[in-house]
Protein backbone atom coordinates (compact mmCIF):
# COMPACT_ATOMS: atom_id res chain seq x y z
CA UNK A 1 0.00 0.00 0.00
CA UNK A 2 1.75 3.25 -1.09
CA UNK A 3 1.12 5.99 1.39
CA UNK A 4 3.05 9.03 -1.68
CA UNK A 5 1.19 11.99 -1.21
CA UNK A 6 1.49 13.45 -4.50
CA UNK A 7 0.05 17.08 -2.95
CA UNK A 8 3.40 17.54 -0.96
CA UNK A 9 5.70 19.97 -1.32
CA UNK A 10 8.15 17.77 -1.32
CA UNK A 11 6.41 15.62 -4.34
CA UNK A 12 6.32 18.98 -6.44
CA UNK A 13 9.85 19.85 -5.96
CA UNK A 14 11.29 16.33 -6.59
CA UNK A 15 9.11 15.81 -9.91
CA UNK A 16 10.03 19.55 -11.14
CA UNK A 17 13.96 18.10 -11.03
CA UNK A 18 13.21 14.82 -12.37
CA UNK A 19 11.56 16.52 -15.39
CA UNK A 20 14.67 18.98 -16.01
CA UNK A 21 16.74 15.51 -15.80
CA UNK A 22 14.79 14.30 -18.45
CA UNK A 23 14.85 16.83 -20.85
CA UNK A 24 18.47 16.47 -20.42
CA UNK A 25 18.43 13.27 -21.39
CA UNK A 26 16.22 13.71 -24.62
CA UNK A 27 18.52 16.25 -25.56
CA UNK A 28 21.49 14.39 -25.48
CA UNK A 29 19.78 11.56 -26.84
CA UNK A 30 18.67 14.05 -29.98
CA UNK A 31 22.16 15.00 -30.33
CA UNK A 32 23.37 11.45 -30.62
CA UNK A 33 20.55 10.47 -33.01
CA UNK A 34 21.04 13.11 -35.37
CA UNK A 35 24.69 12.14 -36.40
CA UNK A 36 26.89 13.79 -38.16
CA UNK A 37 27.19 17.51 -39.44
CA UNK A 38 24.91 18.15 -42.34
CA UNK A 39 27.29 18.54 -44.79
CA UNK A 40 28.22 15.08 -44.62
CA UNK A 41 24.47 13.81 -43.91
CA UNK A 42 23.93 16.04 -47.27
CA UNK A 43 26.76 14.20 -48.97
CA UNK A 44 26.01 10.85 -47.99
CA UNK A 45 22.17 10.91 -49.72
CA UNK A 46 23.50 12.75 -52.32
CA UNK A 47 25.33 9.37 -53.01
CA UNK A 48 22.00 7.84 -52.92
CA UNK A 49 22.67 6.12 -49.32
CA UNK A 50 19.83 6.01 -46.88
CA UNK A 51 21.45 7.39 -43.82
CA UNK A 52 22.27 5.11 -41.17
CA UNK A 53 19.46 4.73 -39.10
CA UNK A 54 17.22 4.72 -41.91
CA UNK A 55 18.88 1.77 -42.66
CA UNK A 56 17.83 0.16 -38.94
CA UNK A 57 13.89 2.04 -39.62
CA UNK A 58 13.83 0.28 -42.62
CA UNK A 59 14.80 -3.49 -41.60
CA UNK A 60 13.19 -3.50 -37.87
CA UNK A 61 9.83 -5.20 -38.31
CA UNK A 62 6.92 -2.57 -37.87
CA UNK A 63 6.41 -1.12 -34.48
CA UNK A 64 9.81 -3.23 -33.14
CA UNK A 65 11.40 -1.28 -30.04
CA UNK A 66 14.73 -0.85 -30.14
CA UNK A 67 16.65 -1.24 -27.33
CA UNK A 68 19.90 1.28 -27.77
CA UNK A 69 22.85 0.39 -26.45
CA UNK A 70 25.92 2.17 -25.51
CA UNK A 71 23.69 5.46 -27.25
CA UNK A 72 25.63 8.32 -25.50
CA UNK A 73 29.35 6.72 -25.96
CA UNK A 74 32.40 8.58 -26.22
CA UNK A 75 30.21 11.88 -25.59
CA UNK A 76 32.89 14.57 -25.22
CA UNK A 77 35.49 12.69 -25.63
CA UNK A 78 35.99 13.61 -29.59
CA UNK A 79 35.89 17.02 -29.94
CA UNK A 80 32.89 18.09 -32.15
CA UNK A 81 31.74 14.25 -32.49
CA UNK A 82 28.34 13.69 -31.57
CA UNK A 83 27.68 11.09 -28.60
CA UNK A 84 27.73 7.80 -30.15
CA UNK A 85 31.11 6.85 -30.99
CA UNK A 86 30.18 6.29 -34.78
CA UNK A 87 28.63 3.57 -34.59
CA UNK A 88 24.89 2.31 -34.02
CA UNK A 89 24.14 -0.70 -31.80
CA UNK A 90 20.62 -2.14 -30.23
CA UNK A 91 18.74 -4.28 -29.93
CA UNK A 92 15.48 -4.83 -32.17
CA UNK A 93 12.66 -7.31 -34.18
CA UNK A 94 13.84 -7.74 -37.69
CA UNK A 95 11.29 -10.73 -39.40
CA UNK A 96 9.82 -11.98 -36.03
CA UNK A 97 13.37 -12.44 -34.74
CA UNK A 98 14.95 -10.38 -31.97
CA UNK A 99 18.44 -9.79 -33.38
CA UNK A 100 21.04 -7.61 -32.03
CA UNK A 101 21.76 -4.77 -34.93
CA UNK A 102 25.34 -3.12 -35.22
CA UNK A 103 25.20 -0.17 -37.68
CA UNK A 104 28.50 2.06 -39.12
CA UNK A 105 27.49 6.21 -38.63
CA UNK A 106 29.23 6.98 -41.77
CA UNK A 107 28.36 10.30 -41.24
CA UNK A 108 30.75 11.11 -37.92
CA UNK A 109 34.19 10.81 -39.80
CA UNK A 110 33.42 8.49 -42.40
CA UNK A 111 32.31 5.66 -39.43
CA UNK A 112 35.92 5.26 -38.92
CA UNK A 113 36.90 3.15 -35.09
CA UNK A 114 37.86 5.17 -32.55
CA UNK A 115 39.08 3.77 -29.11
CA UNK A 116 35.31 3.90 -28.14
CA UNK A 117 33.92 2.74 -31.41
CA UNK A 118 35.71 -0.61 -30.60
CA UNK A 119 35.07 -0.94 -27.27
CA UNK A 120 31.33 -0.35 -28.04
CA UNK A 121 31.17 -2.01 -31.09
CA UNK A 122 32.85 -5.53 -29.03
CA UNK A 123 30.20 -4.98 -26.31
CA UNK A 124 27.72 -5.29 -28.56
CA UNK A 125 28.76 -8.38 -29.63
CA UNK A 126 28.93 -9.69 -25.90
CA UNK A 127 25.41 -8.70 -25.26
CA UNK A 128 24.31 -10.77 -28.38
CA UNK A 129 26.58 -13.38 -26.83
CA UNK A 130 25.16 -14.15 -23.58
CA UNK A 131 21.59 -13.63 -25.04
CA UNK A 132 21.97 -15.82 -28.53
CA UNK A 133 21.19 -13.20 -30.59
CA UNK A 134 21.82 -12.95 -34.27
CA UNK A 135 24.06 -10.39 -34.92
CA UNK A 136 23.17 -8.29 -38.05
CA UNK A 137 26.13 -6.04 -39.28
CA UNK A 138 25.69 -2.99 -41.59
CA UNK A 139 29.27 -1.81 -42.92
CA UNK A 140 30.10 1.53 -43.99
CA UNK A 141 33.29 2.31 -42.48
CA UNK A 142 36.65 4.07 -43.59
CA UNK A 143 38.41 0.92 -41.12
CA UNK A 144 40.82 2.24 -38.08
CA UNK A 145 41.00 5.86 -36.98
CA UNK A 146 45.54 5.52 -37.11
CA UNK A 147 46.26 8.10 -34.35
CA UNK A 148 44.56 6.08 -31.64
CA UNK A 149 46.08 2.48 -32.70
CA UNK A 150 47.10 2.11 -28.63
CA UNK A 151 43.03 1.86 -27.89
CA UNK A 152 41.72 0.40 -31.73
CA UNK A 153 44.66 -2.35 -32.29
CA UNK A 154 46.64 -4.59 -29.57
CA UNK A 155 44.56 -5.30 -26.74
CA UNK A 156 41.71 -7.74 -25.80
CA UNK A 157 37.91 -5.85 -25.95
CA UNK A 158 39.59 -3.92 -28.96
CA UNK A 159 39.03 -4.00 -32.75
CA UNK A 160 40.07 -7.53 -33.08
CA UNK A 161 37.99 -8.89 -30.53
CA UNK A 162 35.06 -7.64 -33.42
CA UNK A 163 36.65 -10.20 -35.65
CA UNK A 164 37.61 -12.87 -32.59
CA UNK A 165 33.80 -12.92 -31.60
CA UNK A 166 32.13 -13.34 -34.96
CA UNK A 167 34.00 -16.19 -35.31
CA UNK A 168 33.57 -17.94 -31.77
CA UNK A 169 29.71 -16.93 -31.82
CA UNK A 170 29.49 -18.14 -35.59
CA UNK A 171 31.09 -21.47 -34.44
CA UNK A 172 27.92 -21.78 -31.28
CA UNK A 173 25.51 -21.49 -34.57
CA UNK A 174 24.87 -17.53 -33.46
CA UNK A 175 24.25 -16.43 -36.51
CA UNK A 176 26.55 -13.46 -38.28
CA UNK A 177 25.02 -11.56 -41.40
CA UNK A 178 26.62 -8.67 -42.89
CA UNK A 179 25.74 -5.87 -45.38
CA UNK A 180 28.42 -3.93 -47.14
CA UNK A 181 26.78 -0.60 -47.82
CA UNK A 182 29.73 1.38 -48.43
CA UNK A 183 33.33 1.78 -47.78
CA UNK A 184 35.02 -1.45 -45.87
CA UNK A 185 39.12 -1.20 -46.14
CA UNK A 186 41.51 -3.01 -44.64
CA UNK A 187 40.77 -5.04 -41.64
CA UNK A 188 37.76 -3.53 -41.60
CA UNK A 189 37.13 -5.99 -44.76
CA UNK A 190 37.06 -9.06 -42.71
CA UNK A 191 33.99 -8.30 -40.30
CA UNK A 192 31.71 -9.33 -43.33
CA UNK A 193 33.85 -11.52 -45.04
CA UNK A 194 33.82 -13.32 -41.47
CA UNK A 195 30.15 -13.69 -41.45
CA UNK A 196 28.28 -16.23 -41.66
CA UNK A 197 26.22 -14.59 -44.87
CA UNK A 198 26.63 -11.61 -46.38
CA UNK A 199 24.89 -8.81 -49.02
CA UNK A 200 26.87 -6.04 -51.05
CA UNK A 201 25.16 -3.33 -52.52
CA UNK A 202 26.24 -2.60 -56.03
CA UNK A 203 27.72 1.08 -57.29
CA UNK A 204 28.33 1.74 -53.25
CA UNK A 205 29.84 -1.54 -51.37
CA UNK A 206 33.47 -2.20 -51.43
CA UNK A 207 35.62 -3.96 -49.50
CA UNK A 208 39.40 -4.40 -50.08
CA UNK A 209 42.57 -4.39 -47.63
CA UNK A 210 44.53 -2.24 -49.57
CA UNK A 211 43.09 0.82 -51.49
CA UNK A 212 43.61 1.88 -54.85
CA UNK A 213 46.14 4.08 -53.45
CA UNK A 214 47.82 1.36 -51.08
CA UNK A 215 47.62 -0.93 -54.41
CA UNK A 216 50.05 1.55 -56.15
CA UNK A 217 52.57 2.40 -53.65
CA UNK A 218 52.99 -1.08 -52.36
CA UNK A 219 53.15 -2.83 -55.98
CA UNK A 220 53.10 -0.57 -58.82
CA UNK A 221 49.54 -1.56 -60.33
CA UNK A 222 46.90 0.83 -60.99
CA UNK A 223 43.24 0.05 -60.49
CA UNK A 224 39.79 1.57 -59.61
CA UNK A 225 38.13 0.49 -56.56
CA UNK A 226 35.23 -1.04 -58.66
CA UNK A 227 37.67 -3.35 -59.92
CA UNK A 228 39.63 -3.99 -57.25
CA UNK A 229 37.20 -4.95 -54.30
CA UNK A 230 33.51 -3.20 -56.05
CA UNK A 231 29.89 -5.41 -55.27
CA UNK A 232 30.13 -7.23 -59.05
CA UNK A 233 33.65 -8.55 -58.46
CA UNK A 234 33.34 -10.10 -55.10
CA UNK A 235 29.72 -11.38 -56.09
CA UNK A 236 30.79 -13.20 -59.11
CA UNK A 237 34.26 -13.67 -58.91
CA UNK A 238 36.13 -13.65 -56.01
CA UNK A 239 33.32 -14.83 -53.67
CA UNK A 240 33.57 -13.06 -51.11
CA UNK A 241 29.96 -11.72 -51.00
CA UNK A 242 27.09 -14.20 -51.44
CA UNK A 243 24.14 -11.98 -52.56
CA UNK A 244 24.28 -8.49 -54.53
CA UNK A 245 21.44 -5.68 -54.18
CA UNK A 246 20.46 -3.11 -56.69
CA UNK A 247 20.49 -0.46 -53.69
CA UNK A 248 20.25 0.19 -49.41
CA UNK A 249 16.61 -1.20 -49.46
CA UNK A 250 17.21 -3.97 -51.57
CA UNK A 251 20.25 -5.29 -49.59
CA UNK A 252 18.16 -4.55 -46.30
CA UNK A 253 15.25 -6.99 -47.77
CA UNK A 254 16.92 -9.63 -48.79
CA UNK A 255 18.92 -9.47 -45.32
CA UNK A 256 15.43 -9.55 -43.86
CA UNK A 257 14.99 -12.53 -45.63
CA UNK A 258 17.93 -14.27 -44.54
CA UNK A 259 16.94 -13.67 -40.81
CA UNK A 260 13.41 -15.20 -41.71
CA UNK A 261 15.29 -18.42 -42.73
CA UNK A 262 17.05 -18.88 -39.38
CA UNK A 263 15.69 -21.36 -37.11
CA UNK A 264 13.01 -19.84 -34.45
CA UNK A 265 13.87 -18.71 -31.35
CA UNK A 266 13.72 -21.06 -28.50
CA UNK A 267 10.15 -21.09 -26.60
CA UNK A 268 10.05 -19.57 -23.00
CA UNK A 269 11.70 -21.78 -20.53
CA UNK A 270 9.73 -20.20 -17.92
CA UNK A 271 6.32 -19.07 -19.77
CA UNK A 272 5.11 -15.41 -18.49
CA UNK A 273 2.00 -14.41 -16.92
CA UNK A 274 -0.74 -12.15 -18.41
CA UNK A 275 1.52 -8.97 -17.40
CA UNK A 276 -0.71 -6.47 -15.63
CA UNK A 277 0.50 -2.40 -15.40
CA UNK A 278 0.90 -1.16 -12.10
CA UNK A 279 -1.53 0.23 -9.04
CA UNK A 280 0.23 3.44 -8.95
CA UNK A 281 1.43 5.88 -11.69
CA UNK A 282 4.79 5.07 -13.01
CA UNK A 283 5.49 9.06 -13.39
CA UNK A 284 4.93 9.81 -9.77
CA UNK A 285 8.84 8.02 -9.39
CA UNK A 286 9.21 11.83 -10.75
CA UNK A 287 8.52 13.17 -7.30
CA UNK A 288 9.74 10.43 -5.09
CA UNK A 289 13.48 10.27 -6.18
CA UNK A 290 14.93 12.77 -3.78
CA UNK A 291 16.13 16.35 -5.54
CA UNK A 292 18.95 16.37 -2.86
CA UNK A 293 21.27 13.73 -3.10
CA UNK A 294 21.79 13.45 0.85
CA UNK A 295 18.13 12.78 1.51
CA UNK A 296 17.03 9.09 0.97
CA UNK A 297 14.57 7.96 -1.14
CA UNK A 298 11.94 5.45 -0.08
CA UNK A 299 12.62 2.63 -2.63
CA UNK A 300 9.54 0.69 -1.59
CA UNK A 301 7.50 3.55 -3.28
CA UNK A 302 9.48 3.06 -6.93
CA UNK A 303 9.10 -0.26 -6.67
CA UNK A 304 5.34 -0.03 -6.09
CA UNK A 305 5.11 1.43 -9.78
CA UNK A 306 7.70 -0.83 -11.37
CA UNK A 307 6.08 -4.22 -10.85
CA UNK A 308 3.15 -5.64 -12.32
CA UNK A 309 -0.09 -4.97 -10.13
CA UNK A 310 2.55 -3.35 -7.89
CA UNK A 311 2.91 -6.56 -6.38
CA UNK A 312 6.34 -6.97 -4.63
CA UNK A 313 6.56 -10.26 -2.43
CA UNK A 314 9.30 -9.37 0.31
CA UNK A 315 11.62 -11.54 1.89
CA UNK A 316 12.29 -11.12 5.35
CA UNK A 317 11.03 -8.15 5.77
CA UNK A 318 11.69 -7.83 9.25
CA UNK A 319 15.28 -8.47 8.81
CA UNK A 320 18.01 -6.51 7.55
CA UNK A 321 15.50 -3.63 6.46
CA UNK A 322 18.14 -1.18 4.83
CA UNK A 323 18.20 -3.66 1.92
CA UNK A 324 14.55 -4.76 0.39
CA UNK A 325 14.99 -8.19 -1.35
CA UNK A 326 11.69 -10.24 -3.03
CA UNK A 327 9.89 -11.80 -5.98
CA UNK A 328 7.71 -10.34 -8.45
CA UNK A 329 6.83 -9.60 -12.30
CA UNK A 330 8.06 -7.11 -14.54
CA UNK A 331 5.87 -7.42 -17.88
CA UNK A 332 4.89 -10.91 -16.78
CA UNK A 333 8.20 -12.58 -16.19
CA UNK A 334 9.43 -13.49 -13.43
CA UNK A 335 12.09 -11.38 -11.41
CA UNK A 336 14.16 -11.38 -8.08
CA UNK A 337 14.69 -7.75 -7.12
CA UNK A 338 17.36 -6.98 -4.65
CA UNK A 339 16.75 -2.75 -3.82
CA UNK A 340 18.71 -0.67 -0.96
CA UNK A 341 16.60 0.98 1.47
CA UNK A 342 19.97 2.87 2.76
CA UNK A 343 23.71 1.69 4.45
CA UNK A 344 24.41 -1.99 4.38
CA UNK A 345 24.55 -3.73 7.35
CA UNK A 346 25.41 -7.29 8.48
CA UNK A 347 21.95 -8.49 8.59
CA UNK A 348 21.30 -7.10 5.20
CA UNK A 349 23.84 -8.66 3.66
CA UNK A 350 23.01 -12.12 5.11
CA UNK A 351 19.76 -11.72 3.85
CA UNK A 352 20.46 -10.80 0.37
CA UNK A 353 23.07 -13.85 -0.01
CA UNK A 354 20.03 -16.43 1.36
CA UNK A 355 17.82 -14.64 -1.33
CA UNK A 356 20.06 -15.11 -3.89
CA UNK A 357 20.49 -18.41 -3.50
CA UNK A 358 16.51 -18.91 -3.77
CA UNK A 359 17.00 -17.66 -6.81
CA UNK A 360 19.36 -19.55 -7.95
CA UNK A 361 17.40 -22.65 -7.22
CA UNK A 362 14.29 -21.38 -8.83
CA UNK A 363 16.18 -19.97 -11.90
CA UNK A 364 14.84 -16.40 -11.45
CA UNK A 365 16.72 -13.72 -12.75
CA UNK A 366 18.09 -10.88 -10.62
CA UNK A 367 17.73 -7.46 -11.19
CA UNK A 368 19.93 -5.04 -8.52
CA UNK A 369 18.86 -1.43 -7.93
CA UNK A 370 21.33 0.34 -6.31
CA UNK A 371 21.10 2.92 -4.21
CA UNK A 372 23.70 2.77 -1.78
CA UNK A 373 26.05 5.17 0.41
CA UNK A 374 28.39 1.98 1.05
CA UNK A 375 28.48 -0.91 3.67
CA UNK A 376 28.16 0.42 7.30
CA UNK A 377 31.56 1.45 9.17
CA UNK A 378 33.49 1.43 12.78
CA UNK A 379 34.07 -0.57 15.18
CA UNK A 380 30.85 -1.77 16.34
CA UNK A 381 30.05 -2.95 12.52
CA UNK A 382 33.45 -4.29 12.27
CA UNK A 383 32.79 -6.35 15.66
CA UNK A 384 29.44 -7.37 13.76
CA UNK A 385 31.59 -9.08 11.12
CA UNK A 386 30.32 -6.16 8.35
CA UNK A 387 33.56 -7.35 6.36
CA UNK A 388 32.55 -10.98 6.24
CA UNK A 389 29.31 -10.50 5.62
CA UNK A 390 29.77 -7.96 2.77
CA UNK A 391 32.21 -10.64 1.32
CA UNK A 392 29.27 -13.30 1.43
CA UNK A 393 27.13 -11.23 -0.51
CA UNK A 394 29.60 -10.37 -2.79
CA UNK A 395 30.49 -13.94 -3.40
CA UNK A 396 27.03 -14.98 -4.14
CA UNK A 397 26.41 -12.52 -6.66
CA UNK A 398 29.22 -12.93 -7.97
CA UNK A 399 28.87 -16.82 -8.59
CA UNK A 400 24.92 -16.55 -9.38
CA UNK A 401 24.17 -17.94 -12.80
CA UNK A 402 20.86 -16.76 -13.22
CA UNK A 403 20.82 -13.60 -15.05
CA UNK A 404 21.90 -10.10 -13.96
CA UNK A 405 21.20 -6.96 -14.51
CA UNK A 406 22.33 -3.72 -12.51
CA UNK A 407 20.42 -0.35 -12.28
CA UNK A 408 21.86 2.51 -10.75
CA UNK A 409 18.46 4.46 -9.35
CA UNK A 410 20.73 7.01 -6.86
CA UNK A 411 23.86 6.71 -5.24
CA UNK A 412 26.22 3.94 -6.01
CA UNK A 413 29.48 4.69 -3.52
CA UNK A 414 32.54 2.40 -2.46
CA UNK A 415 32.06 -1.38 -1.92
CA UNK A 416 27.76 -0.99 -2.21
CA UNK A 417 28.59 -0.52 -6.06
CA UNK A 418 30.64 -3.40 -6.03
CA UNK A 419 28.31 -5.70 -4.19
CA UNK A 420 25.41 -4.36 -5.69
CA UNK A 421 25.78 -6.21 -9.34
CA UNK A 422 28.04 -3.67 -11.29
CA UNK A 423 29.63 -3.71 -14.67
CA UNK A 424 33.40 -5.90 -12.81
CA UNK A 425 30.96 -8.27 -12.04
CA UNK A 426 29.33 -8.98 -15.44
CA UNK A 427 25.84 -8.49 -15.27
CA UNK A 428 24.15 -9.11 -18.56
CA UNK A 429 23.27 -5.52 -18.92
CA UNK A 430 24.04 -2.40 -16.60
CA UNK A 431 21.60 1.23 -16.62
CA UNK A 432 21.22 4.39 -14.75
CA UNK A 433 18.70 6.55 -14.15
CA UNK A 434 19.42 10.66 -14.90
CA UNK A 435 19.55 10.74 -11.47
CA UNK A 436 21.91 8.26 -10.67
CA UNK A 437 25.56 8.69 -9.33
CA UNK A 438 29.05 6.04 -8.94
CA UNK A 439 32.20 6.45 -7.24
CA UNK A 440 34.23 5.31 -4.69
CA UNK A 441 32.63 8.04 -2.32
CA UNK A 442 30.70 11.02 -2.22
CA UNK A 443 32.07 13.70 -3.13
CA UNK A 444 31.71 15.30 0.43
CA UNK A 445 33.50 12.01 1.96
CA UNK A 446 36.23 11.98 -0.75
CA UNK A 447 36.85 15.87 0.04
CA UNK A 448 36.77 15.28 4.16
CA UNK A 449 39.41 12.18 3.80
CA UNK A 450 41.95 13.63 1.90
CA UNK A 451 41.65 16.95 4.19
CA UNK A 452 41.96 14.80 6.68
CA UNK A 453 45.19 13.52 5.67
CA UNK A 454 46.61 16.76 4.06
CA UNK A 455 46.29 18.39 7.51
CA UNK A 456 47.91 15.91 9.42
CA UNK A 457 51.26 15.92 7.32
CA UNK A 458 50.74 20.02 7.92
CA UNK A 459 50.40 19.13 11.58
CA UNK A 460 53.78 16.80 11.31
CA UNK A 461 55.66 19.41 9.54
CA UNK A 462 54.46 22.17 12.04
CA UNK A 463 52.39 24.13 9.39
CA UNK A 464 49.28 26.40 9.67
CA UNK A 465 46.30 25.22 7.75
CA UNK A 466 43.15 27.59 7.99
CA UNK A 467 40.13 26.87 7.81
CA UNK A 468 39.34 28.78 4.34
CA UNK A 469 42.81 26.87 3.16
CA UNK A 470 41.30 23.98 3.99
CA UNK A 471 38.04 24.89 1.86
CA UNK A 472 39.82 25.81 -1.41
CA UNK A 473 41.56 22.56 -1.20
CA UNK A 474 38.42 20.07 -0.76
CA UNK A 475 35.89 22.68 -3.18
CA UNK A 476 38.31 20.75 -6.23
CA UNK A 477 37.88 17.71 -4.93
CA UNK A 478 34.13 17.79 -4.20
CA UNK A 479 33.95 19.42 -8.12
CA UNK A 480 35.86 16.39 -9.55
CA UNK A 481 34.01 13.62 -7.53
CA UNK A 482 30.95 15.23 -8.75
CA UNK A 483 31.75 15.35 -12.01
CA UNK A 484 33.14 11.74 -12.26
CA UNK A 485 30.05 9.91 -10.58
CA UNK A 486 27.40 11.54 -13.19
CA UNK A 487 25.85 9.19 -14.91
CA UNK A 488 27.22 10.97 -18.16
CA UNK A 489 30.29 10.23 -17.58
CA UNK A 490 29.52 6.67 -17.07
CA UNK A 491 27.53 6.57 -20.02
CA UNK A 492 30.52 7.89 -22.16
CA UNK A 493 33.19 5.41 -21.11
CA UNK A 494 30.15 2.49 -21.43
CA UNK A 495 30.74 1.81 -18.01
CA UNK A 496 27.20 1.47 -18.30
CA UNK A 497 25.27 0.35 -21.24
CA UNK A 498 22.62 3.20 -21.47
CA UNK A 499 21.23 5.88 -19.23
CA UNK A 500 16.76 5.28 -19.11
CA UNK A 501 14.36 7.17 -18.09
CA UNK A 502 12.54 5.81 -15.50
CA UNK A 503 9.56 5.45 -16.87
CA UNK A 504 11.30 2.86 -19.44
CA UNK A 505 12.40 0.46 -16.99
CA UNK A 506 9.49 -1.69 -17.57
CA UNK A 507 9.62 -2.02 -20.68
CA UNK A 508 13.70 -2.32 -20.99
CA UNK A 509 13.21 -5.14 -18.57
CA UNK A 510 10.31 -6.98 -19.65
CA UNK A 511 12.49 -7.16 -23.15
CA UNK A 512 15.68 -8.14 -21.35
CA UNK A 513 13.31 -11.10 -19.03
CA UNK A 514 12.14 -12.45 -21.94
CA UNK A 515 15.18 -13.33 -23.77
CA UNK A 516 16.48 -14.31 -20.46
CA UNK A 517 13.31 -16.73 -20.09
CA UNK A 518 14.22 -18.27 -23.02
CA UNK A 519 17.38 -19.59 -22.02
CA UNK A 520 18.17 -23.01 -20.35
CA UNK A 521 19.21 -23.49 -16.67
CA UNK A 522 22.71 -22.72 -15.64
CA UNK A 523 23.06 -24.23 -12.77
CA UNK A 524 25.17 -22.34 -9.67
CA UNK A 525 28.01 -23.46 -7.95
CA UNK A 526 28.91 -21.13 -5.01
CA UNK A 527 32.30 -20.22 -3.95
CA UNK A 528 33.57 -20.16 -0.32
CA UNK A 529 31.11 -18.37 1.76
CA UNK A 530 33.09 -17.15 4.97
CA UNK A 531 31.31 -18.67 8.53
Amino acid sequence: MSTLSTHSESFKRNQAHYKNLVSELQARRQLARRGGKQQARDRHEAAEKMLPRDRIDALLDPGSPFLEIAELAGDGMYEDNPPGAGIITGIGRVSGRVCMLIANEATVKGGTYYTMTAKKHVRAQRIAWEHKLPNLTLVDSGGAYLPEQAGIFPDEGQYGSVFHQIVRQSAEGIPQLAVVHGACTAGGAYVPALCDQTVIVRGQGYMYLGGPEITYAATGERVDRENLGGAEMHTRISGVTDYLADNDRHALAILRELVYDLPQRPAHTIPPQKPLPPRYDPEEIYGIVSSEPQVPTDTREILARLVDDSRFDEFKPSYGDSLLCGFAHIMGFPVGIIANQGVLFTESSIKAVHFIDLCCKRNIPLLFMADVPGYMVGREAEQGGITKAGAKMITAMSSANVPKYNLIIGNSYGAGYMGMCSRPFGPRLAFGWPNGRAALMGPEQAATTLAMVQRQKRERDGIAWSSEEEETFKQPIRDQFTSFANMYNFASNIWIDNVIDPLETRTVMGLLLDLAAREPVSPTTFGVLRM
